[in-house]
């Protein structure tokens, strides 16, 4: 079952009289419980995809489905309830709510789709679980180490259960040994509930778990390889 189907899509940024082609013509397929990861150059397109997939932008030409929903047509609205009801996203600078304990910012996308409170206190002690973070339920953003608020973002992406995880560079401000456990804990939630995880990155810790590397370059895709195969010199 395709998760995510991107068809014949391109997008075009114009700034004054300069024109950018960020994706010139890109078909991708993401299967239910696939762990993909995005990668090239800077300006090589793949965030740009990822904010496509997202909902957090539209193509200027070809179709973009979810869940074999097409998306490209949706106004805004509707993409926010295509969001809130299907993909949890992971950023790189970790995009917490600084003022809310970390039970508070997981419990946040619960809160916004109207779940009951017993329902809610349930799913945010099993995702603390999940990442954990049982005796970090409590603390503020700014009490967390880098690593334990990344796993807090883990944890507020799965809250309604997505079918789609999309991570923007989600291991840039870690260290190794963080960046190696962020890894992990997505790959294993990954394997336990058969949500599908795709990443951009330029980090090659991340790539290193990657079932399928596709690889983008000038709005291309120059490379699509299974089970961590990469096209030499990438």
């Amino acid at each position: 079952m395709s998760v995510a189907r991107v068809e014949n899509v391109t997008r075009t940024y114009t700034i004054g009289e300069i024109e950018t082609k960020a994706l010139q013509g890109v078909s991708l397929e993401i299967a239910q419980g696939e762990f993909t990861t995005l990668i090239g150059p800077s300006g090589s397109g793949k965030t740009t995809l990822l904010q496509l997939i997202g909902c957090l932008d539209l193509p200027t030409s070809g179709q973009i489905y979810i869940n074999d929903q097409e998306v490209s047509g949706l106004n805004r609205n509707e993409r926010a309830d295509m969001r809130q009801n299907n993909i949890g996203f992971i950023f790189q600078f970790f995009a917490l709510i600084p003022t809310l304990s970390a039970y508070e910012n997981i419990e946040m996308p619960l809160l916004l789709g109207g779940l009951g409170t017993d329902a809610r206190q349930k799913r945010v002690n099993e995702l603390l679980e999940a990442v954990d973070l049982v005796d970090r339920g409590h603390h503020r953003p700014g009490q967390l180490s880098g690593g334990q608020q990344q796993r807090v973002a883990i944890a507020r992406a799965l809250a309604t259960n997505p079918s789609l995880i999309l991570a923007d560079e989600p291991t840039a401000n870690l260290d190794t040994a963080n960046g190696r456990q962020i890894m992990e804990i997505m790959t294993r939630l990954n394997k336990e509930t058969g949500v599908t995880f795709v990443f951009a990155t330029h980090d090659p810790r991340v790539i290193a778990y990657a079932q399928r590397v596709v690889t983008l370059r000038d709005g291309l895709i120059v490379e699509n390889a299974e089970d961590g195969e990469i096209l030499l010199g990438e």
